[in-house]
């Protein structure tokens, strides 16, 4: 039973002007929980419905299921009690019990002696039920109130206490063995190091988000595709021949008239091909390198985040994993963006496929010479022609080039022949060349980078953080006492069982 303090409205002798506020907020904590009985005291000389108490416990208790009301000084204003009482025009749910305070130095004998004599013989007071009268009463009905207001509660408070003590055992158990010797330490690095591997397995190699299911940013297979597919698309987008349409085969042209030479005719000169097509390679030879080194941004992201999660209860040994993890990803990104230029520098020394699509392409394009150069000889009206891939383009301007006008549509052609081989080339070797780098970071150099001395992370292993010390202390303490208060609460519902 707590005793809680009277209302104050007005602060005196040195009270802070927020008085009424502090005394509010300590009453509100005690008559709030479910389990708490409300026992109002009313005084008999004011009318029951101005009362702020009443208000007070109306607000946590809008049924009145657990508040009781006490009416003293009921001999100084008995005219209209019985009324009151009866009437309950405040839903006092638990009821009311009228008593008379001890005056003086009167014994408790005496004083419940008297306040049996005035509820028996007053002309008023004696028509108020001999229930609902006398400290007797009082204290039976609130034993009563008690017994079944915890065989109500017990089992909830139980429950309570059994969830927050299994959630305590269960943290204390998962949090990292404090570590006493190099060997351990060593132990719990390789369990995190071998966790941390498997993690990057599934994100990285298998494609299992089950372990990030809301986080899109680690469902790595998804993002590396899209980024692949959007350095395809930009690729694509700098080498379409379609931005030549507007002066349509000069760029051949040009090149035709300065490798000219004293050659028979109607032989195409490698050299003005292979520079068309340098020309060209050179032209995205940015995009590849920009791909590489997004990459491994996003590699990088990926790594520290697992890591890091691994490592949370190591806060000692995050430092050094970081520290690592950068030193890994540098490298294999230079290693990266140097195999990305050595397929670029190829593709510019050598004009070579096997793929007969090759060919396939060209003649599907040379379909389209013969009506070409009927408009340059002027046996047709047409200014222009509709050529697969590229749409349809104006000629007319190169009726002045005519007599070089045919190579220059041949190279044309196979310029945009060999171009899609070359791009699927390029982006079958980039992609390729990211699985496997993958699969090498998860697999070897993860671990040989990570076993490499850093700044002594190991040894650190065995220096407990304070952090981490003072959750241990807390956990233990809070299982200590849930303990006790689990046997507590066993012995009250054990007696409660036997009454």
């Amino acid at each position: 039973m707590v005793d809680l303090p009277g209302i104050t409205r007005v602060p005196v002798h040195g009270q802070p002007e927020n008085i009424y506020e502090q005394m509010l907020d300590i009453i509100m904590e005690y008559i709030t929980p479910e389990e708490s009985i409300i026992l109002n005291v009313l005084s008999a000389t004011v009318d029951f419905s101005t009362c702020e108490s009443i208000r007070m416990s109306q607000t946590v208790d809008k049924t009145g299921t657990r508040t009781l009301a006490v009416v003293t000084k009921a001999d100084k204003a008995p005219e209209g009690l019985l009324e009151k009482v009866t009437n309950d025009d405040v839903s006092i749910g638990l009821g009311y019990v009228c008593v008379r305070n001890r005056i003086g130095d009167k014994s408790y004998e005496e004083a419940r002696m008297e306040e049996r004599q005035l509820f028996e013989n007053h002309p008023l007071l004696s028509k108020i039920g001999k229930s609902i009268v006398g400290i007797p009463v009082l204290a039976q009905k609130l034993v009563h109130i008690q017994a079944n207001i915890l065989s109500r509660c017990l089992p909830n408070i139980v429950k309570q206490i059994n969830d927050k003590l299994s959630a305590n055992v269960s943290d204390l158990n998962s949090m990292p063995q404090n570590l006493s010797s190099v060997a351990d330490a060593m132990t719990e690095f390789m369990r995190i190091l071998g966790s941390a591997k498997e993690s990057m397995k599934k994100i990285l190699i298998r494609g299992e988000y089950d372990e990030f299911p809301d986080e899109k940013e680690m469902h790595c297979m998804a993002r590396l595709s899209e980024m692949l597919f959007e350095c395809f698309i930009e690729l694509q987008a700098k080498g379409s021949p379609t931005g030549e349409l507007n002066n349509f085969l000069m760029d051949e042209v040009n090149v035709l008239l300065e490798a000219k030479g004293i050659v028979l005719p109607s032989f195409l000169p490698r050299a003005a091909f292979l520079y068309l097509l340098q020309k060209k390679v050179k032209g995205i030879s940015s995009t590849p390198i920009d791909f590489v080194k997004n990459v491994w941004s996003y590699l990088e992201n990926v790594l520290l985040a697992v890591l890091m999660q691994h490592s949370e209860n190591y806060p000692q040994l995050q430092g050094t994993t970081r520290r690592a993890a950068n030193n890994l990803i540098a490298r294999m990104r230079e290693e990266s963006i140097a195999r990305i230029r050595e397929l670029i520098e190829m593709e510019k020394v050598a004009d070579y496929t096997c793929s007969p699509d090759y060919m396939t392409v060209w003649n599907k394009l040379m379909s389209h010479q013969n009506q070409f150069m009927e408009i340059m000889n002027g046996t047709s009206e047409w200014k222009t022609v509709k050529i697969e891939d590229l749409g349809e383009v104006k000629v007319e301007h190169l009726r002045r080039y005519k007599h070089i006008a045919q190579e220059a549509f041949d190279m044309k052609m196979r310029i945009v022949a060999y171009w899609k081989i070359v791009l699927r080339r390029l982006m079958d070797s980039m992609a390729l060349h990211l699985l496997f780098s993958v699969q090498n970071l998860v697999n070897k150099e993860l671990e040989k980078e990570l076993m490499e001395p850093h700044g002594g992370g190991i040894e650190r292993m065995l220096e407990e953080s304070p952090s981490i010390a003072g959750k241990r202390d807390r956990l233990k303490k809070s299982i200590k006492l849930l303990k006790e208060s689990k046997d507590v609460v066993a012995n009250i519902v054990d007696r409660i069982k036997m009454e």
